[in-house]
């Protein structure tokens, strides 16, 4: 197999790069995440006419991307740039189900989501769902003309900037079961729903959703009823090629940063990137950082595989990737001393990053678990 990325994504990663080095400043992103929508509307906007978001989607989509490596090349650039705009809501997690399951009327949105006109969320997890995605305890009782839904949703990313969330919720059976999930497209604006919103560790914005008894009507149903896990999973592993891809680049980019203070912060009169010790260190981290990119890459080629084969590879590259994530930020914050811990350096933004990317859609336990699980299947 080529791994090698073809002319189209070459030049997206050159204009993203060199954007994003030109535009992209630390004190510009910590402006925005203190903004209402929680992003720059103006780098959204501009991102979108780059062809940023349509890269996310199929062409049948409006896009004209949608593959693994095509998520992998855009994220990657995301994470190296250290951008907090909702690109994995939109482009992946509540794009890629609504792309997956929604009728002709449903899936209109996506050309102004496209855009960067309109914003998604998926409002999936739950407070006692962990990282399970069969656990929904979230009701939709259906009637002759309505779904009326209850329950509540946790740490629902871009929830307060999405004008349409696509949420979960359970027709028939226990709350652990695969089978009874359905997904439903629901308007920002319903009645019914409560939020309440905040600023994640990383700098993104979440919100905790309350449902009581949201009435919508039977068109807002995705896909067929009770048969949406299986839908769930698979854009799941999507969005773990995405958080994988982040994870990379921030790496890089904390490793850079590393390697320039190594070269300029002196001791004892010579630069501190002479000492054995922290050469090892540094060679160590290196070798960590390349393995994580080849799961990363490893994982972008089997997204068309089968489900246990893609399973199984989703969960060992999260694993790996949450495991050196931690590695990698541990290391270039002590390599730095203090200054490596302030938020007025750029540095700390990475290293949270890469905490934060380990707790989104499962921890390293989780996946071994999950990976075992495959493994033996």
């Amino acid at each position: 197999m080529d791994f090698n990325h073809t002319e189209e994504r070459r030049m997206l990663q050159d204009t993203l790069r060199r954007y994003f080095s030109e535009q992209y400043s630390q004190d510009a992103r910590v402006a925005a995440s203190q903004s209402d929508e929680g992003f720059s509307k103006t780098v959204w906007k501009t991102l979108a006419d780059l062809g940023v978001i349509g890269m996310l989607f199929k062409e049948s989509d409006g896009g004209y991307g949608g593959a693994g490596f095509d998520i992998a090349v855009v994220f990657e650039e995301l994470g190296r740039a250290g951008a907090i705009e909702p690109f994995l809501q939109n482009g992946v997690l509540a794009g890629g189900l609504l792309a997956a399951k929604g009728s002709d009327a449903q899936k209109a949105v996506i050309a102004d989501v496209i855009e960067g006109e309109a914003h998604l969320a998926l409002a999936h997890s739950e407070p006692n769902s962990r990282y399970a995605l069969n656990h929904v305890e979230t009701r939709a009782t259906k009637t002759d003309s309505a779904y009326v839904l209850s329950g509540r949703k946790c740490v629902v990313m871009n929830g307060h900037a999405a004008d349409v969330l696509v949420i979960s919720a359970r027709v028939s059976g226990e709350a652990d079961s695969e089978d009874g999930i359905s997904l439903f497209c629901v308007p920002r604006e319903s009645a019914g729903i409560s939020w309440q919103t905040y600023e994640t560790m990383d700098g993104c914005s979440a919100s905790e959703i309350i449902l009581e008894n949201v009435e919508l009507p039977l068109s807002a149903l995705l896909g067929v009823e009770g048969e949406a896990f299986h839908a769930i999973e698979k854009n799941a592993a999507f969005g773990i090629l995405a958080l994988c891809a982040k994870s990379v680049g921030a790496m890089e980019c904390a490793k850079d940063l590393t390697l320039e203070y190594l070269r300029t912060r002196e001791q004892f009169g010579i630069p501190i990137g002479k000492f054995q010790a922290l050469q090892h260190r540094m060679a160590d981290m290196l070798i960590e950082i390349e393995q994580a990119r080849s799961a990363m890459v490893n994982l972008a080629s089997h997204m068309r595989s089968e489900r246990g084969e893609r399973e199984k590879y989703a969960s060992a590259a999260k694993n790996l990737i949450g495991r050196v994530g931690k590695l990698v930020a541990e290391e270039c914050v002590q390599m730095h001393g203090g200054i490596g811990m302030t938020d007025e350096y750029a540095l700390a933004h990475y290293a949270k990053t890469m905490i934060m990317i380990d707790h989104q859609l499962g921890d390293v336990d989780h996946h071994l678990e999950r990976f075992i699980r495959f493994s033996q299947g």
